[in-house]
């Protein structure tokens, strides 16, 4: 059966949902998104990623006609149409004229448990993202990180800054832990993913204290654990960066948070 999906506001084919090639915005990628994750026909952190994609629009004066409230029912539209349980969902708006806004879903994503077990692979690029606070549809940098980082055989890429700091990664954040800390960036230098927010709390309820300052390229072997965390993987350690071992010290205490995070869903 093929997939439907919502063109502004209305239940369509999935391949009637497509971006005008002509329209300057598309040529420019004057647009943000947002990806979630639909569990049991209900969407996780559904105001959290609105709240979000609002500041995304804002921070690049992307001026659209699409409430929040609208942009909700068209989720539930979408969700009945197709009688979606589980899924990842991705809102698109772009600008201009005459602002466009899809949804789409695919199948959920997800991980072999020995990528939270046994950690995963990853690698550094040096490149820092195109205005951090919002989340827009300019990832070239980040297309090309990745595709070097499966060329390798790892999982994802870590961006380093021109300060040799390690912000987060192509599609991840990134953090570091040490004793009864939790390193990572400010939220003005990354995209603060949703994801994120409940890691910070999770490290909190747990005791760590976090601190704002990210690890140093030259650094990251001092730390007792490293791990990254996005909406679709949750929080997993990492083994290896660039074919050298890191540290596993604290991995139960990465899966914990991992744990925490998840049941907040």
């Amino acid at each position: 059966m093929e997939r439907s999906a919502i063109r502004n506001g209305r239940v369509v084919k999935e391949c009637e949902a497509v971006l005008p090639v002509t329209y300057r915005e598309v040529q420019y990628s004057f647009s943000v998104y947002e990806a979630l994750r639909v569990l049991g026909g209900h969407v996780v952190h559904l105001d959290d990623h609105l709240r979000r994609l609002a500041m995304s629009c804002s921070a690049i004066n992307l001026i659209h006609p699409f409430s929040d409230g609208m942009i909700a029912d068209s989720i539930e539209s979408l969700i009945d149409a197709d009688s979606i349980k589980d899924a990842t969902m991705r809102i698109l708006i772009v600008g201009g004229d005459s602002p466009l806004l899809f949804i789409t879903y695919t199948d959920l994503l997800s991980y072999p448990a020995s990528y939270y077990s046994d950690g995963i692979d990853c690698t550094l690029y040096h490149g820092e993202r195109f205005l951090p606070e919002a989340k827009t549809s300019n990832l070239l940098m980040q297309y090309i990180a990745l595709e070097e980082a499966k060329s390798k055989g790892a999982f994802e890429s870590l961006l380093v800054n021109r300060s040799g700091l390690v912000l987060e990664g192509t599609r991840s954040n990134f953090y570091g832990l040490k004793g009864n800390k939790l390193y990572t960036a400010p939220d003005d230098l990354v995209l603060s993913g949703i994801t994120r927010i409940s890691v910070l709390k999770a490290a909190e309820a747990l005791g760590i204290g976090v601190v704002y300052n990210p690890p140093a390229e030259d650094k990251l072997q001092d730390f007792d654990a490293l791990f990254i965390s996005s909406t679709s993987m949750g929080a997993m350690p990492v083994r290896r960066i660039d074919g050298i071992a890191m540290p596993a010290v604290s991995w139960n205490t990465v899966s914990e948070i991992c744990r925490l995070e998840r049941s907040w869903e």
